[in-house]
């Protein structure tokens, strides 16, 4: 479970990642007053390590399903944009 699962009283089940380029996205929307915030564990195996980023964005949404596809297809867009950069 994620510390913001914890947080934010998430389901104790991680959800499937989405694989990207070799990238494994786990979307993690953050609930909050009135929706849901963007948010997304972005991890990747390097040089044996898994090296981890979490994202979050400013976006909510309402529905959580939403959020859930938002927040993949705005990790996508980061890991083209900035590849392994996400890391340091």
């Amino acid at each position: 479970m994620s510390l913001l699962s914890k947080l934010f009283g998430g389901s104790a089940k991680d959800p499937e990642p989405v694989t990207h380029n070799g990238y494994r996205i786990f979307p993690e929307p953050v609930k909050e007053d009135g929706g849901y915030r963007i948010a997304a564990r972005i991890e990747k195996d390097v040089d044996g390590q898994v090296k981890t980023h979490m994202m979050i964005r400013a976006d909510t949404y309402s529905a959580p399903d939403t959020a859930m596809d938002a927040s993949v297809d705005k990790a996508k867009q980061v890991i083209d944009q900035l590849g392994d950069k996400i890391f340091r």
